[in-house]
């Protein structure tokens, strides 16, 4: 059976697209909403129609193996996925593409392409899911380097040891958000870390980027889950310890939590864990002016509550993702626990909301098993 594999020039993979009659309604949504004549649909383009330039540099025979100079692979790693990314490969521009791709499948082949790349004055980049949006996965290395290689850990991506007393497990850097919390489901546990590029990127990333992710009202950021780090850097690997809090000096892991892999290499992490939540209350609440929406928030956010999920869509947002009619502001609202209802602490909730002018519709709210029932209305729709 072949891979899956995504598309090399935008989101997603290649076998998902929008018929051409979705295309043209999309564009005259967009042209109704923007006050735009002549919107033009461009053909994504074809692997035939990019010119890639040589590489540069090729790998020792030692890792010939690991690398590819293939014309979808370079293209594929080029760029992130920002929005001027897709733009410039719309317009067939690849003009900075690596000059290989490797894919180790342990940390000693990450440890012996780093020497290499030391050894040939080839720039590493580190490459996770290829989800960036800040142009860190991008191979524009100036005159310093000889070349630029990719260094894909997408075979790195097993969950290594299971904690299920202390609710923690170790994790290979490389898995992507959906198979890692397919490993974790059959515990009963999960990491609860849902990014917007939750589907194609990689715990590795998510730490490098010091990513955010919705269901984060309390624990917002990646740091709050990690334990410890092994990370392969030019000089050598570095392993953090694994302890539940300390207060004796600087964190270790915070050097290289956001650092975008400009220090070394995150090959695994213990991370921490919770419990699948089996209960949820859910709500969704309108404003007719966006401001009340956002003081409802800051009122929730200062009343201690923390909802898993507190997501304010302007009108604008909310008619885009089918949660409202595009008058009114939505604001979103989620609590769940493994454990207790939570009828008490969305209840006040809601009264924060209509203290600030929202409408609440009746019922609202009601703790419930997790099902597909759980998830209905306009808060269902949104996620």
């Amino acid at each position: 059976m072949s891979e899956r594999r995504q598309k090399f020039w935008g989101w997603g993979y290649e076998d998902q697209a929008p018929t051409r009659e979705q295309q043209e309604k999309i564009a005259m949504l967009l042209s109704a909403r923007y006050r735009i004549s002549g919107i033009e649909i461009v053909e994504p383009p074809r692997l035939d129609e990019i010119s890639l330039r040589a590489p540069r540099l090729a790998p020792p025979s030692t890792l010939a193996h690991l690398c590819s100079t293939s014309p979808y692979d370079r293209a594929a790693h080029t760029y992130g996925k920002a929005f001027r990314d897709v733009v410039r490969a719309l317009q067939r521009d690849f003009s900075s593409p690596p000059d290989a791709v490797a894919f180790p499948r342990s940390e000693d082949d990450v440890r012996a392409l780093l020497d290499w790349c030391g050894e040939a004055r080839a720039a590493a980049i580190p490459y996770g899911g290829g989800s960036s949006v800040v142009g860190g996965v991008e191979a524009r290395i100036g005159d310093e380097y000889r070349g630029a290689v990719s260094i894909d850990l997408r075979h790195l991506d097993s969950v290594l040891e299971i904690d299920r007393t202390s609710r923690a497990a170790r994790i290979q850097a490389g898995v992507l958000g959906p198979a890692l919390e397919d490993h974790l489901r059959p515990h009963r546990l999960t990491l609860r870390h849902f990014p917007q590029s939750f589907e194609f990127s990689s715990l590795g990333g998510w730490i490098a980027t010091r990513s955010g992710g919705h269901f984060a009202t309390l624990y917002t950021h990646i740091d709050d889950f990690v334990e410890s780090l092994r990370v392969v850097t030019p000089s050598g690997a570095l392993e953090s310890r694994r302890l539940p809090g300390s207060g004796a000096g600087p964190s270790p892991d915070r050097l290289f939590i956001g650092s975008e892999g400009t220090l070394g290499i995150i090959t695994e992490a213990w991370m921490r864990l919770q419990d699948r939540p089996t209960l949820r209350a859910n709500a969704s609440v309108t404003f007719t002016d966006f401001r009340q929406g956002a003081q409802a928030v800051r009122a929730i956010g200062q009343a201690g509550l923390y909802p898993s999920n507190c997501r304010l869509l302007d009108p604008g947002e909310a008619l885009t993702a089918g949660a409202g009619s595009g008058d009114e502001a939505v604001l979103v609202l989620a609590f769940e626990s493994a454990d207790h209802p939570l009828d008490a602490w969305m209840q006040r909730t809601l009264e924060c909301c209509r203290d600030h002018g929202g409408k609440v519709p009746e019922g609202a709210g009601k703790t419930r098993t997790d099902d597909a029932s759980s998830r209905e209305g306009a808060a269902g729709a949104w996620r």
